[in-house]
């Protein structure tokens, strides 16, 4: 290989870590925007947040449901990865299961209005409800079945009960500002306990 094709290999290398970094930038900014402006937030105010060009933004996502979904895969992806991280790192399964369930509830924050979005695209939201499902409900069965194993919880509790409960508990956060579904999580969580 001559010098001028690893010039334009390590050029093109440079490019792709740039976009990827620059996408990621991206998500999460709009994550940020749509917690507090919702899925229907101003693309020049994400693209701010993120701090790239409008014309960076439109590459990386055409349309809003390109990014709504992007998003919403990201979210869940960090979601999945983070449950065992924290199961390992966590002084007991419990607190790891407590800081988990509040990233879930940050999640759950966050893809209020997805439907909405998606209005048109009945199938797509389907397969993301399908993606959310295969990818969390794992997580969170490990993380109970860990916090059951060490005494902390009730055993045989159902992940999908969980979640579902939890998601219900969200809803109304963005639309009225002294419901605190937080408190009523944590409330949710300690009944879970195992008496000592």
């Amino acid at each position: 290989m001559n010098e001028s094709s690893q010039r334009q290999g390590s050029s093109a290398t440079s490019k792709r870590k740039n976009a990827r970094r620059n996408q990621q930038t991206l998500l999460d900014a709009a994550a940020a925007v749509f917690v507090t402006s919702g899925v229907d937030a101003p693309v020049r105010e994400i693209a701010a947040k993120a701090g790239v060009a409008l014309a960076t933004f439109y590459r990386h996502f055409p349309n809003r449901a390109d990014l709504v979904i992007a998003v919403y895969r990201h979210q869940v992806d960090t979601c999945a990865e983070t449950g065992p991280a924290l199961l390992a790192a966590g002084p007991t399964p419990f607190a790891a299961l407590e800081r988990w369930v509040d990233l879930f509830v940050d999640f759950l924050v966050t893809k209020h209005g997805l439907a909405a979005a998606m209005q048109t695209d009945s199938t797509g939201f389907e397969t993301l409800h399908a993606y959310f499902l295969d990818r969390l409900l794992p997580v969170c069965t490990q993380l109970l079945d860990a916090a059951a194993a060490a005494g902390e919880i009730h055993p045989g509790l159902d992940a999908y009960h969980l979640m579902r409960g939890i998601g219900n508990l969200c809803i109304g956060t963005e639309s009225d500002p002294r419901y605190d579904a937080r408190q009523l999580i944590a409330l949710l969580l300690a009944g879970l306990r195992q008496p000592r």
